[in-house]
């Protein structure tokens, strides 16, 4: 996927409002999809790109999460854990189908932990796939920062 285009969406926020790809054009953008909200490690995955917000908008990115949680439960968990950044409601699967996310196997059924960092005319720089979560946050940054030309 790394080069490609990256899948267009349109999918509501927590307030009901819609956003597609396009609306993060001119900016780098961090979306990550985790599997659902107020469980340890989405919660500990939301909090790290939360803290690292102004750090990323400093490199010129957005950071966006997708679930197929309703806009009521990012809402409830946008609040309780007090996020500085967007998160979509995917529950028709539009975006978890187009980035490929969805995983039925014996092992895991439902979404895998991922990252797509998009560039600003919307292509896909670089790609993470069943996300460690502890160091996962600063692998992007660190990514972002090489990609940017950026010292940090």
């Amino acid at each position: 996927m790394t080069g490609t285009q990256a899948p267009d969406f349109c999918i509501p926020d927590s307030e009901g409002e819609e956003y597609c790809l396009k609306d993060f054009a001119g900016k780098w953008l961090v979306l990550y999809f985790y599997p659902r909200d107020n469980t340890p490690g989405c919660t500990m995955e939301a909090r790290a790109f939360s803290d690292a917000v102004d750090e990323f908008a400093a490199l010129g990115a957005e950071i966006v999460g997708v679930s197929a949680d309703s806009e009521a439960s990012h809402q409830k968990f946008t609040t309780k854990q007090g996020l500085r950044f967007r998160l979509l409601s995917d529950q028709n699967h539009d975006a978890i189908a187009a980035y490929k996310v969805w995983k039925d196997s014996m092992l895991l059924k439902g979404i895998e932990r991922s990252t797509f960092l998009i560039t600003p005319d919307g292509h896909i720089a670089a790609v993470w796939r069943k996300v460690k979560v502890l160091s996962h946050v600063d692998e992007v940054k660190e990514t972002l920062r090489e990609l940017t030309g950026s010292v940090g």
